[in-house]
């Protein structure tokens, strides 16, 4: 026994070392591994019978990867037991994994080596390892008071619109977590809507997933430099910029698409249609609750809908997505080329041609994987394009929103959207790490060759 767990650390040790990227793909693995035999047990279950192994995996692998996705009702399916798993997973996967290991590392050597800098560096990475510690820190720091200032907002209101005092309470701590990690989970048996005409709800949750989907790293820098924007690094001038514009574009498009609509804002008073467009918008880049159903959306709204989901939220956040800085990068590059630039530069700064070239594979990466996805849902369903590419892209940007095919699903689909959201929680994070990592000087150059492009 002594001798197989040394077997066993010692290959944890070597990978890593060797492979901080494996490494966390491995600790992501398992950690789903943990919860899915969790939803599994009996107490998990309102009824008290086991949940089938798909419907439990698909539910872990939602909540680690901070998704929302579900093809059960979070409230009737699972028992109290079996939501507190939901949360903790949901909590522990907005954290990230790493973060928790290297937590434990420092607790035990009371410093960073480089060997866990590596690995922390998959989950929350800066660019420089002596900002690890620091940026592990404010990750947990960060998490407990946003949550707990959403808490302190949303579990006395959902008490006073709850009969039961209690059960108001439990919905403001899970609804405080599940906002703040743009996870999308809902307990209310018929979804938000059940308390979305109430301001104060919309705008705490409103707030929690934009503040999540910002990212550690840009938290940190904000919180140093609080309004001094002239301090600001790139990544947080960027960051900050493009996800502002992006809610303003989608408030703006969802409002225009969907004012007169019958089934969606039509019935609402203006300032109503207004505050609704808002929180569509912030939704649609990862943070997965819905007041009005998907599927009852225009076409149109479900087509801009799917933009933001792609783009998704900040670098290193709780939001997922191929992140606002690869779209801000790519589009950067796209301006300079139109423009005769041989570089593209924002804010007085260069943007490194390795970054593009990372930028560009993240955008290839991912839209691989959601045409490999959608592909595979139109044959196992027969359904047309529409709702398997939306339920496609919601799955790898982790953003939860539902056009209602996740709950038609048989096993089949499910384990491919379960693929779908673990590749997009940690699998862009961990190539674009790869890519990063892995500089190896080549001492020769051949000739330049030009393919014709366009």
């Amino acid at each position: 026994m002594i001798l197989t767990w040394q077997r066993l650390t010692g290959f944890l040790s070597r990978l890593a070392q060797s492979s901080p990227p494996r490494m966390a793909l491995l600790i992501f693995a398992l950690v789903i591994a943990v919860f899915t035999s969790l939803l599994m047990m009996p107490w998990a279950t309102a009824d008290g019978g086991s949940a089938q192994f798909h419907d439990a995996l698909f539910v872990a692998t939602s909540a680690v990867s901070v998704t929302g996705l579900t093809p059960v009702n979070t409230a009737e399916h699972w028992s109290g037991a079996g939501q507190v798993v939901i949360l903790a997973a949901i909590q522990v996967g907005g954290l990230g994994i790493l973060t928790l290991a290297s937590l434990v590392a420092m607790s035990v050597t009371h410093h960073l080596g480089l060997r866990t800098r590596l690995v922390a560096q998959e989950g929350i990475s800066t660019g420089r390892l002596g900002e690890v510690g620091s940026l592990i820190r404010t990750v947990v720091i960060c998490s407990v008071v946003v949550e707990a200032a959403l808490a302190a907002i949303l579990v006395p209101r959902m008490m006073m619109l709850e009969d039961d005092a209690a059960t108001g309470a439990w919905y403001g701590i899970f609804y405080a977590i599940s906002a703040f990690n743009n996870a999308g989970f809902v307990i209310h048996p018929e979804g938000l809507a059940d308390v979305g005409h109430d301001p104060i709800v919309l705008w705490t949750i409103m707030i929690g997933v934009f503040l999540g989907s910002l990212g550690f790293p840009v938290l940190l820098v904000l919180w140093r430099e609080r309004w001094r924007i002239k301090r600001w690094s790139l990544h947080t001038k960027l960051t900050v910029e493009v996800t502002v514009l992006l809610m303003v574009i989608g408030a703006v498009a969802y409002a225009v698409l969907e004012w007169s609509h019958s089934d969606t804002l039509g019935p609402m008073s203006v300032w109503e249609k207004i505050q609704n467009s808002l929180f569509a918008s912030v939704m649609m880049r990862s943070g997965g609750f819905s007041v009005v159903d998907n599927i009852m959306e225009h076409s149109e709204t479900m087509l801009v809908t799917n933009a933001l989901m792609f783009v998704g939220g900040g670098s290193a956040s709780t939001a997922g997505g191929i992140k606002v800085t690869t779209f801000a990068v790519i589009l950067l590059a796209f301006l300079a080329e139109a423009r005769g630039h041989e570089e593209s530069t924002a804010h007085g700064r260069t943007i490194p041609a390795q970054a593009v070239r990372v930028a560009v594979s993240v955008l290839a990466m991912g839209g691989t994987f959601v045409l490999v996805s959608t592909l595979a849902l139109i044959i196992i369903t027969g359904e047309d394009l529409e709702r398997p590419l939306f339920e496609s892209i919601s799955a790898f940007a982790t953003a939860g929103l539902t056009s209602g095919l996740t709950e038609e699903l048989p096993p089949s689909g499910l384990y491919v959207l379960s693929g779908l959201m673990f590749a997009g929680r940690v699998g862009i994070m961990t190539f674009a790490a790869a890519l990063t990592l892995r500089h190896s000087r080549i001492r020769y150059r051949y000739p330049e060759g030009r393919p014709i492009i366009g």
